[in-house]
């Protein structure tokens, strides 16, 4: 008779999670489905995952759902996977909220519909107060980019070389106000960081998982949960003083 799963170790959480949602495209095309039905399957099993953030602990979620070199991709997937977002602020948004899920949204509104920009600000503004979840959703954004965008708002704002410490850039990024995420997960079993989180992922735990997303469950995320919590985390230190501190 199978027994349940032992919990995990509640201190070893990680409070911040980044998800590099890879494989939808492969896994419709392995099917013999067109591309856009594997972002549709991405969209399903994303309610699955932010379910298990919310049952584990996490407190922090950050997808990565369009990044600004997908602009590249062709024409129909591009204005496929529009329609899926606005289709999903449409469909989700009342039971996120129900949820106790807060959504923001970090990179940049230029090159949505201005109905579709509309409806991000209102989703954020209707779930700030929020405090379950929350969850980043990277639609139009890129690690450089940000950081570029944080360096001119600095110098917009009259701050001096003196002044920049890692704190004050903190304050010019999208994440601002959270911590910086504990876990990095990318599936498809791909190696690459692709531009996301680069500035705030530096000390980051990273966990590639072999499946494409569509098929990344509960199961799979609480594997890398707990091969998160088997890590000794170091930030430059070594074994020693950590275990002194």
């Amino acid at each position: 008779m199978a027994t349940d799963p032992k919990p995990l170790p509640l201190e070893r959480i990680p409070q911040h999670v980044g998800i590099i949602m890879d494989g939808n495209g492969r896994w419709a095309i392995s099917r013999g489905l067109p591309r856009l039905a594997g972002h549709r399957a991405g969209v399903e099993n994303l309610r699955r995952i932010i379910s298990a953030c919310v049952e584990f602990g996490v407190k922090h979620l950050t997808i990565y759902a369009f990044s600004t070199e997908n602009w590249g991709r062709p024409p129909e997937e591009v204005k496929g996977l529009l329609f899926i977002l606005d289709e999903v602020l449409d469909r989700e948004l009342a039971e996120l909220h129900k949820e106790g899920v807060q959504l923001r949204h970090i990179g940049w509104l230029e090159g949505l519909a201005p109905s579709t920009q509309k409806k991000v600000l209102q989703a954020v503004e209707l779930t700030r107060h929020n405090t379950r979840l929350v969850l980043n959703v990277a639609f139009n954004y890129g690690g450089r980019a940000e950081i570029i965008h944080a360096i001119r708002q600095m110098l917009a704002d009259g701050v001096t070389p003196d002044q920049v410490t890692e704190d004050v850039v903190n304050r010019y990024l999208y994440t601002a106000g959270q911590p910086d995420p504990d876990l990095i997960i990318r599936t498809a079993g791909e190696l690459r960081v692709s531009n996301f989180l680069l500035w705030q992922a530096a000390y980051a735990e990273y966990y590639a998982a072999d499946v494409f997303w569509p098929d990344f469950d509960k199961a799979q995320f609480r594997r890398a949960l707990e091969q998160f919590a088997g890590r000794e985390r170091r930030f430059g230190l070594t074994s020693a003083q950590i275990a002194s501190s």
